[in-house]
């Protein structure tokens, strides 16, 4: 009996189904086609015919979903709605099937990427949304590359040493030899995640639950990702964070009375010195406060302007506050070489059957993601501490 089609995200199920089948058939048919050119030195038009044919199936199949998918995502007005991971979760197919069974077993929930900016904290139909406590912007992933992977760990080279022998060589004689060295880095994945317990009546009250997983769910998974960015000691499993790989500060001159503004530059120094461009500072909202309200020695703001709106850039670089960076501590130079890579976007998981949830009419959601962070220039950054950078400029 044929499978019914009623909704388009069965549809876009079984075209997915169908793309995973053809892509498939296409690597078995290239390893065919590989193994006929290593034997004749080149391929039959039939081959050639076969794997162009596969080819164009799988991409007219790409192209049915890409249709599909654009059409699932607009709203009545011909819009593009942009779903809050909350209301990912319950207008879902798999919530409204968990919720008709009684919310019995468990049901997990795959969570697409979001812009946050255009996502309202709670629908527009919701009449009277929670309100949650405050919460902080999280800037690091900001500065960061980031890039897919489905990999389970990360591997790349990385250079060592360089011993540059290039010179001038007289006819007929011997040519120099220049050396290179490199060491193989390895990087987890690594998983952050954590746990809630929901009543049954949350779970039947669906604004509480979005605001659940949206308002705290995700956000505590972005606060304990952005403290392991910048602090991660990469024991155990940790991620290898940003300071603790970063390069020392060091004056490279003497200044008789240096200022916060003069060692973020000094450090801008060290970084360009070693060769590496900066693209960025991160310091302490306190400190960054402190910086703006710097004045000369008639009263007057040295680059703040109290009247208008500028972007926080202190030395034509961007300026990231977070309290993850400890007042008094900085930390500028190149982030952009570094790489975050996300393996698993944040995903929910709502079960009834766990510990004693069932006596107690319970159930424990649990929210996850896998990433992880390769500091693969870490001379590129550099650290300090206020306090300590001005001593060692003004004795440099």
């Amino acid at each position: 009996m044929a499978e019914e089609i009623t909704t388009p995200e069965q549809l876009a199920e079984k075209l997915q189904k169908q793309i995973d089948a053809k892509h498939d058939d296409i690597m078995k048919k290239a390893d065919e086609a590989l193994d006929e050119a290593k034997k004749s030195g080149t391929l039959s038009a039939e081959t050639k015919a076969s794997v162009d044919q596969a080819l164009t199936g799988i991409n007219t199949l790409r192209e049915q979903l890409k249709d599909i998918e654009q059409k699932m995502a607009r709203k009545p007005d011909g819009s593009t709605e942009n779903k809050s991971y909350g209301r990912q979760v319950v207008d879902s197919d798999k919530f409204k099937s968990f919720q008709q069974g009684g919310f019995q077993g468990q049901a997990r929930f795959q969570l697409k990427s979001i812009t946050t900016a255009n996502v309202p904290a709670v629908s527009e139909r919701d009449l009277d949304p929670p309100v949650a406590l405050p919460k902080r912007q999280f800037t690091i992933r900001s500065l960061l590359t980031v890039v897919p992977t489905s990999s389970n760990s990360i591997d790349y080279a990385r250079q060592t040493t360089r011993t540059n022998a290039a010179a001038p060589v007289a006819e007929g004689a011997a040519k120099p030899y220049s050396s290179y060295g490199w060491d193989i880095v390895n990087v987890p994945v690594r998983t952050v995640a954590h746990l809630a317990k929901v009543t049954r009546q949350a779970l039947d009250d669906v604004q509480q639950l979005q605001g659940e997983i949206e308002q705290e769910m995700r956000y505590g998974l972005a606060l304990a990702e952005e403290d392991q960015e910048l602090n991660g000691d990469g024991t155990g499993q940790n991620l290898t964070g940003l300071i603790p790989n970063a390069t020392a500060f060091s004056a490279a001159f003497t200044l008789a009375a240096p200022t916060k503004i003069d060692i973020i530059r000094l450090a801008m120094l060290q970084a360009e010195l070693a060769l590496y461009p900066v693209d960025g500072h991160v310091l302490n909202p306190t400190d960054w406060a402190a910086i703006e309200l710097t004045k000369d020695d008639q009263g007057r703001y040295i680059f703040a302007q109290p009247q208008g709106l500028a972007g926080p850039t202190l030395w034509a670089r961007p300026v990231v506050t977070t309290p993850a960076m400890a007042a008094g501590d900085w930390l500028t130079g190149g982030f952009k070489v570094q790489r975050l890579y996300d393996r698993m976007s944040p995903e929910v998981l709502i079960s009834s059957e766990n510990v004693d949830d069932f006596e107690k009419n319970l159930y424990t959601m649990r929210c996850e993601e896998r990433l992880a962070l390769a500091i693969r220039v870490p001379a590129a950054l550099i650290t300090g501490t206020f306090a300590d950078a001005i001593t060692a400029a003004t004795t440099a």
